[in-house]
């Protein structure tokens, strides 16, 4: 075999080949490095002296199901300019780690398409050498995000463990990539990424959140020149959690059996979309009898499809009248619920009326959230959690294809 094959074929190059060695499902090539190219892996000086040799093996790119081994007798050197001794500089692979460069490159087009543990089946390796390769890759390359270029960002938690395990994601809206993960919920973890972003000097134009104390507190402190957006999903999600304790408390007081069956599984009547009612289930007719059942019940079903036209009007002053109306009808509704949710939007009015200066919104972020749970799914979770971090800063780059 030629030395020319190793370059074209493993990417070795700068090498002798010496001879091949048969084993079982195997083949081994040894190979001898140029003594015209030793040099100080120090200090790159080229007055070295040899100092011994140390055999190692390399695994490289398998000939169909066959492994490959790259065997070499790596020299020793001693150089007399820094006075160090260190193994000789090997360009196909890393000092540290036992396969070449043209095997993790190998691992990770492979992994594109398949799982870590099936592309450790297909190479008959680990799938802890699988996970070193891929967790280096990430890490070089999503190790520290860039931070200047960010302009509109999304930032919400999301729980990805047992015992309430919480990560603040930071989401680049423009770009939907995620930009930060932090440990934990609230303020104290998003404190390393304020610092790298004033760092950064990068200039935040506008931030989407949902209501929570701490992320008013902390865009505040952080971003005072920002426009500060309560997201609209949270808003109504949160008027849909009290709808749904609304309606629990009706059932509970429902009179007669017949009054507490039609309330029975209404609950995503409730919270539906009008539109998105099923006719063939005859849910528009099941919801009309519930709503005709009980007036409070009805009041705040029909309220919060007013709410949500909140988003749609044609500028902020009218969102502002609309906005104004909608709190009115709530407070002399009468219906303890609705007047404690109007307090609530009162309060917060300039954050949801900001959407009106910066129509953007925390929805590619529950997006994410959702692919976040389908990776946790897919790997049946994951007990490295620097990797798992990683893994979400390279979510962007994963795509979803048909099947069948």
């Amino acid at each position: 075999m030629s030395t020319t094959l190793l370059y074209h074929g493993w990417g070795i190059r700068g090498y002798q080949y010496v001879r091949t060695i048969y084993a079982r499902r195997a083949v081994c090539f040894r190979v001898e490095q140029n003594p015209e190219s030793f040099c100080c892996a120090e200090c790159g000086a080229k007055t070295v002296a040899k100092s011994g040799r140390v055999v190692r093996r390399f695994r490289t790119v398998p000939i169909g199901r066959v492994r490959v081994w790259i065997v070499l007798a790596v020299q020793r050197l001693y150089c007399l300019e820094c006075g160090v001794t260190r193994q000789a500089v090997i360009t196909f692979a890393d000092p540290k780690r036992t396969y070449t460069h043209a095997f993790a490159r190998h691992v990770l087009q492979l992994s594109r398409g398949m799982t870590l543990a099936a592309v450790a089946g297909e190479l008959g390796v680990g799938w802890d050498l699988v996970k070193e390769i891929q967790k280096a890759d990430l890490l070089r390359r999503f190790g520290r995000p860039r931070l200047k270029h960010l302009r509109h960002l999304a930032i919400d938690e999301i729980c990805v463990g047992r015992g309430h395990r919480y990560l603040t994601i930071v989401l680049d809206l423009d770009a939907r990539v995620i930009v930060f993960v932090g440990e934990g919920k609230g303020a104290d973890s998003l404190r390393f990424f304020w610092r790298r972003l004033r760092a950064s000097g990068a200039r935040i134009l506008a931030v989407a959140t949902d209501m929570s104390p701490a992320y008013i507190t902390a865009v505040a402190e952080n971003l005072a020149k920002a426009i500060h957006v309560f997201d609209h999903f949270h808003v109504v999600k949160l008027f849909n959690d009290k709808l749904s304790l609304l309606r629990q408390a009706v059932q509970r007081e429902a009179e007669t059996n017949l009054q507490k069956q039609v309330l029975k599984g209404t609950r995503w009547l409730l919270l539906k979309n009008p539109e998105n009612l099923d006719a063939t289930r005859n849910e528009r007719q099941r919801l009309d009898e519930a709503l005709a059942l009980n007036k409070p019940l009805a009041t705040a079903y029909y309220l919060k499809e007013d709410l949500r036209q909140l988003w749609d009007q044609g500028s902020k002053r009218q969102a502002e009248r609309f906005l104004d109306g909608w709190v009115a009808r709530a407070q002399t509704s009468g219906i303890r619920m609705l007047q404690q949710f109007a307090v609530t939007l009162a309060a917060h009015r300039s954050g949801i009326l900001a959407y009106y200066d910066c129509r953007i919104s925390s929805a590619p972020l529950e997006g994410t959230n959702t692919k976040i749970r389908v990776l946790q799914r897919q790997a049946y979770g994951y007990r490295d959690h620097e990797f798992f971090k990683l893994k979400l800063y390279a979510l962007h780059e994963t795509t979803y294809a048909l099947t069948g």
